[in-house]
């Protein structure tokens, strides 16, 4: 019998990436000198995280009178950003759940490869689930159904009566439905009405049991 998929979005699903901006929005201002006018400045035009980095860069190089071109200054930000990142250890107990009991688990995030491998791999995630497919790697974006037929593939699973969980309704939900798959919203990040997943919760804590349940 092929095993069932269980997929999650990583930024703002399984981490707090908002979180770990302001954390590092705020050491880099800092470092460079700007104080918090710049704090500010980097969440208010961040987008979470939507915001392309060359633009946002850009930006606050015309803004702050930055020496470092914006290739070096989005260099360093890929860099040194990851580390600021963390996951609660329920998280990796809810994960190591769903493996006890025979569920595939991947990571579909998009995202750039050298940011979000090393989030993956500084939170200790990676380690935790089957496989992490990211969007610049399999070279397609959620909500393209085609990345979840990679995750399948790479696990062994099927998407028949398999899960999405993610924070944003355009692309992880959008994307699980496309795929097939049931789907489950976290949080408020994205103030969206539609479309609509079969649950929304809170915590990512809370999509375990109803997946395990399932």
């Amino acid at each position: 019998m092929t095993a069932r998929l269980a997929c999650f979005d990583l930024d703002n699903t399984l981490i707090d990436r908002d979180g770990a901006f302001l954390a590092w929005a705020r050491w880099f201002a800092d470092r460079a000198g700007l104080g918090e006018d710049a704090t500010a400045w980097l969440v208010a035009h961040d987008n979470g995280g939507f915001t392309p980095r060359p633009q946002l860069f850009a930006g606050l190089r015309e803004a702050f009178g930055l020496t470092a071109s914006v290739d070096e200054l989005v260099a360093a930000y890929d860099r040194e950003h990851p580390p600021f990142t963390w996951v609660e250890q329920p998280v990796l107990d809810g994960l190591a759940s769903l493996s006890t009991a025979g569920w595939r688990v991947a990571v579909v995030t998009n995202g750039n490869v050298v940011q979000q491998t090393a989030k993956l791999e500084h939170t200790g995630i990676a380690a935790a689930v089957d496989y992490c497919c990211i969007s610049e790697a399999a070279g397609v974006r959620k909500p393209d159904r085609r990345i979840f037929e990679l995750a399948a593939e790479h696990t062994g699973a099927t998407l028949s009566d398999g899960w999405m969980v993610g924070d944003h309704p355009s692309y992880d939900v959008a994307g699980g439905l496309n795929a097939g798959l049931r789907t489950i919203r976290v949080g408020h990040h994205h103030q969206l009405p539609t479309p609509v997943a079969e649950h929304h919760v809170d915590s990512v804590l809370k999509a375990f049991p109803l997946i395990l349940s399932s």
